[in-house]
């Protein structure tokens, strides 16, 4: 394959791209198609941090009254109510899902991984449109049941993959399923974003002084789910429980799928057949780390079943983070790998590549010349904002979960293997476990902490 050649008209078709593909986000909130009166009753749980930008995002369309929010942090709960001053407060999900059973017909869950799924499936249990933050669930066996309820239920849901929403991603999936590169043979996507170690992702064990919780900060909700931790300073709250294995899944399960989902939608995946992982040495080689923390740094191999979108008759998906990216080769196929976007998938078909950058519009590379297809055309669209139109009878939502599930159970197979280091997993996804490997089963699921299980599972 030829590389791009750096020319001023591949600069500015890159330029004009980003600039649309921000569009949906921004615009996104200009038009609704129901009548000013019908309004879709919504409780915002979680309002700060992502919460706050979701809170923001239901409270712009027209068509939203939110009548409650809740939030572990009453400094969040505070800033929200300014903006909804006769929305009732709450600083415990179960509290509220009880009392606003009749007066709510959706809500939003924008909080810690761990809680995600008792949060969704209490809510499709009593009939209420969820809109998710990613990743569904912290476990594999979380995202199953929360997915086959969902079904069962009927009610709209969509996985908080804002970005499916814009021209970019939507014109990836458009010219993946064209084929414009061609039938695809490998799969390369990366999160190599730089300044997170520190961040979200901590290099330290588990800190040994307990201290109380200030004041404002309700500790037993924020653990809910999760095993009993005492409370420590910039260790969990408000961002820093990505980091850890009780509250979070990690860097690949967090911006994983985003970057997983254009091309699982493109090319109509299912499930795969096996999952292996490689980590940084320093992690694996620390048994306290190993049992508290995630890695710094990922490498995660699937293998799928091929179908008519591939050229071969198993497909391989590899994941980078970290320390760990796509191979020289493949970085250099665009621009001779300057400028190589850090996060971003790369799809090697049979007549070219094809480069998604997150958040930006596609680049097909091809052998012979370097032309761009035909973009398509694409009305304008807001992620939260078409959930809210599918919620009052609009079309369905694009990330909803009988088709973001699948995806989402996939990823955090990885997160299994990354806890079981340069093990090949065999996945038997009808009975959902491990045959060749039995002890990391015990990892599909977790044990829920007392006063805080969830029934019929």
């Amino acid at each position: 394959m030829k590389n791009l050649s750096n020319t001023q008209s591949r600069r500015d078709f890159i330029q004009k791209a980003a600039i649309a593909a921000a569009a949906p986000l921004i615009l996104g909130n200009a038009v609704h198609a129901f009548p000013k009166n019908k309004k879709l009753r919504h409780a915002c749980i979680g309002v700060g941090g992502m919460g706050a930008h979701d809170f923001q995002q239901f409270r712009e369309h027209a068509n939203v009254e939110i009548v409650a929010i809740c939030d572990v942090d009453e400094k969040n709960l505070k800033a929200a109510a300014e903006f909804v001053p006769n929305a009732r407060t709450y600083t415990d999900w179960r509290e509220l899902l009880k009392k606003e059973s009749l007066h709510i017909d959706s809500v939003n869950v924008t909080v810690p991984d761990h809680n995600h799924f008792a949060i969704a499936i209490t809510a499709i249990r009593d009939n209420k449109h969820v809109y998710c933050q990613k990743p569904m669930c912290h476990d594999v066996v979380e995202v199953r049941y929360l997915t086959e309820e969902a079904v069962k239920k009927g009610v709209v849901t969509q996985l908080g993959t804002q970005i499916a929403a814009t021209f970019g991603d939507r014109t990836a999936v458009q010219w993946i399923k064209q084929e414009v590169v061609g039938k695809i043979k490998h799969a390369y996507l990366c999160s190599n974003r730089s300044g997170m170690i520190g961040t979200y992702r901590l290099a330290g064990p588990r800190p040994a002084e307990k201290m109380d919780p200030p004041s404002h900060l309700h500790w037993e909700n924020f653990i809910g789910t999760a095993p009993m931790r005492s409370y420590a300073e910039e260790i969990y709250h408000p961002a820093k429980w990505r980091t850890w294995q009780d509250f979070g899944t990690g860097w690949s399960g967090d911006i994983g799928c985003h970057i997983f989902d254009p091309v699982w939608k493109g090319l109509g995946l299912k499930t795969p057949t096996s999952v292996i992982a490689r980590v940084q040495e320093s992690w694996k080689n620390s048994p306290e780390r190993r049992a508290d923390t995630w890695p710094q740094s990922n490498h995660i191999i699937w293998q799928f079943p091929g179908n008519a979108m591939t050229a071969t008759e198993n497909l391989q998906v590899e994941w980078f983070d970290g320390e760990f990216f796509p191979p020289e080769e493949v970085r250099k196929l665009y621009n001779d790998g300057v400028g190589y976007p850090e996060e971003c998938s790369i799809l090697i078909g049979t007549e070219g590549a094809l480069l998604i950058p997150h958040g930006g519009m596609p680049v097909v590379i091809r052998t012979n010349d370097n032309k761009q297809p035909e973009i398509p055309k694409l009305k304008e669209r807001n992620h939260y904002h078409h959930f809210v139109d599918a919620c009052l009878g609009g079309e369905k939502t694009e990330s909803h979960f009988a088709q973001s599930g699948p995806m989402t159970e996939t990823v955090l197979l990885g997160t299994v293997a990354i806890r079981y280091p340069d093990q090949l997993l065999e996945w038997d996804a009808k009975n959902l476990k491990f045959p060749n490997y039995p002890a990391a089963n015990k990892l599909l699921k977790r044990n829920y902490r007392k006063g805080w299980e969830v029934k019929g599972i």
